[in-house]
């Protein structure tokens, strides 16, 4: 497993998504439903939907990375750089999930400074930005422990559930990041 790791720390390490993922990710999801109500759009879990979300995050413009416990591999988060723009902007939006099985143990917080990484370094993106419903403080704790800094407010973003979801806008810039924690060692 280690060799498919993009980077790691000690603890947890990042790699691409692949079709392999389709069972643990389905069940993560599901024993996780109540941790993600109301911040994540419902999803079909079908074998089908997954092969789209692959078929998607295949395209130059997605990444779509799972966070993992380096030593056994199980996955703790999803993390997918959507959207991404080059020529003058390099950019891309954050999106990411943990899962209940593992919160409150630092494992986002960790992947998702390797995943900044991995996108300020390989992908050579400038900046990276997280839209966050104002009512999810989990989510908005850690963007601001990362070292992102909040941008704006964005009425009605994104269409979650039934209903169109005001954002805060949130970026990290390449030049801005801070100095990880923990060591980083790439494969």
């Amino acid at each position: 497993m280690s060799n498919r790791y993009l980077i790691h720390t000690d603890r947890v390490a990042i790699r691409h998504v692949c079709g392999d993922d389709y069972e643990e990710i389905t069940a993560l999801t599901h024993d996780s439903a109540e941790l993600h109500h109301p911040w994540i759009p419902r999803r079909d879990s079908t074998r089908e939907a997954f092969d789209g979300f692959l078929d998607r995050i295949a395209q130059p413009t997605h990444e779509g990375l799972v966070i993992c416990l380096r030593q056994t591999g199980a996955i703790v988060g999803g993390v997918n750089i959507n959207n991404i723009v080059r020529g003058s902007m390099q950019s891309g939006m954050l999106g990411y999930v943990a899962y209940a099985s593992t919160t409150g143990h630092g494992y986002m917080s960790e992947g998702l400074r390797l995943v900044m990484q991995f996108a300020f370094t390989d992908l050579r993106l400038h900046r990276l930005e997280a839209n966050i419903q104002p009512e999810n403080s989990a989510s908005l704790k850690l963007v601001k422990r990362l070292g992102f800094r909040r941008e704006g407010y964005s009425p009605s973003f994104q269409y979650i559930n039934g209903t169109w979801q005001d954002h805060e806008r949130w970026a990290l810039t390449a030049d801005t990041i801070p100095a990880p924690p923990h060591q980083a060692t790439r494969r």
